[in-house]
């Protein structure tokens, strides 16, 4: 099968050629069919199986095939994603597939300009690819319409609810109350999710690209090592081992920072990537490591949630991830589509039990490796011991912890008075 068979209107077709695209992934080809028949369908597929062309390329030629009368400049598709990186990731597929179809796409997530977004939206837009919190805001203050829409996507719904958005996504719903196709895309189906489609969806088909473990392009090691020591390991890893880019995934903010900077004072070039930073550092993050200004991106998890290059050919976990679902999206991020990558996890005795669980998904013992040369029995500088003390991270004392966190935007929380 190529991607003629599927018949797309010949604006959508000159995108897909300028890409080099040739033959369609395993969710491509099972799902683009149904969608163009305007069917609701769910797919469950790993990160880096192409899915987001999977839907892309239908809408496509949805909008350009069946145009409506009236004004040209009505929002007729929403794509909801967890993050402003995977937005503006979508957008760009959108923008790179639909570039002579004259379809015409926007970005909407907070940290950015209300004014022009607003101002982006009065001249008009057809697709409108949006993080939950900030389409909720354009829609209380009646700054854009969803009257049109005629295909929902929901993007990553399993880190979508992971992430809280669960309240913000049904009040969207509650917005949506005309006939539409929804699309549901998902690596993991959990019970939340489950109870959604049944809500939302009418007679779906059900698409499933392999199983909720990591993909089979991806090979695995594990390398045992003392909290202290991680830094200077992965160091030493980055200097054994050829690479094209890499990401370095983290649990925390503060140890996103931290790490970063020894790998640039060791002389990598090296950018972080995490919720603290503004939008416009995020982006110069990203662009730097997308186009190689940066050889290494250290982030957490949901920062790092939406990154699509396919230059990464290693993703090495600082930290264990909380389970395995969350190893899943994490290494998702190398070995995409026809790639090979390799994930290199650094483990601690506490991590006994989450590697267990990762060989069963895996159906295999993880390989265990050293680096040869490495003094794995050096103790922790004084100053250091209690930072870097190997129990879990929550109950232990943090440097630079910040007096309080503030609520998120739109709970009502109750504040004592003082």
């Amino acid at each position: 099968m190529n991607f003629e068979n599927f018949n797309l209107h010949p604006g959508v077709m000159s995108g897909v050629r300028a890409l080099g695209y040739t033959t369609p992934t395993p969710i491509q080809a099972q799902a683009i069919p149904p969608i163009m028949e305007g069917r609701d369908l769910i797919g469950l597929a790993q990160t880096g199986t192409g899915k987001t062309a999977a839907f892309v390329l239908p809408i496509l030629h949805r909008l350009i095939s069946k145009p409506v009368s009236g004004p040209k400049d009505h929002i007729r598709a929403v794509i909801i994603s967890p993050t402003r990186e995977l937005a503006e990731q979508t957008c760009s597929v959108i923008n790179d597939l639909g570039k002579k179809t004259g379809i015409r796409s926007l970005a909407i997530y907070g940290g950015t300009s209300m004014d022009q977004q607003i101002r982006a939206l009065r001249r008009g837009i057809n697709i409108a690819v949006a993080c939950p919190g900030r389409l909720l805001d354009h829609l209380w203050r009646s700054s854009i319409d969803l009257s049109h829409v005629e295909v929902l996507v929901i993007d990553e719904a399993d880190r979508m609810f992971d992430m809280g958005f669960l309240p913000d996504i049904k009040s969207i719903l509650k917005c949506l109350l005309h006939e539409r196709q929804t699309l549901l895309f998902s690596a993991t189906m959990p019970p939340d999710i489950r109870r959604l489609v049944q809500d939302i969806l009418r007679d779906p088909v059900t698409v499933q690209i392999g199983h909720e473990a990591p993909a089979a392009t991806v090979s695995h090691a594990l390398y045992p090592v003392k909290q202290h020591l991680k830094t200077a390991l992965t160091i030493e890893l980055l200097k054994h081992i050829e690479t094209d880019s890499v990401l370095i995934f983290t649990r925390t903010k503060h140890a996103t920072e931290r790490v970063a900077q020894h790998l640039s004072r060791a002389g990598f070039k090296t950018a972080s990537l995490q919720g603290n930073l503004s939008q416009s550092r995020r982006q110069a993050a990203l662009d730097g490591f997308r186009r190689g200004t940066y050889k290494i991106l250290v982030a957490t998890d949901i920062a790092a949630r939406g990154i699509d290059i396919s230059s990464i050919s290693h993703v090495i976990n600082y930290d264990m991830p909380e389970n395995t679902d969350a190893y899943t999206h994490r290494i998702g991020r190398t070995g995409r589509v026809e790639k090979t990558g390799d994930a290199l996890t650094l483990v601690t005795g506490k991590d006994a039990d989450m590697v267990r669980d990762l060989e069963r998904v895996l159906h295999a013992k993880i390989e265990r490796r050293t680096v040869e040369g490495f003094n794995y029995k050096a103790e922790a500088p004084e100053g250091e011991r209690v930072r870097f003390h190997a129990s879990p991270p929550s109950p232990s004392p943090r440097p630079f912890r910040p007096p309080f966190r503030r609520p998120a935007m739109r709970r009502r929380e109750t504040v004592p008075s003082r």
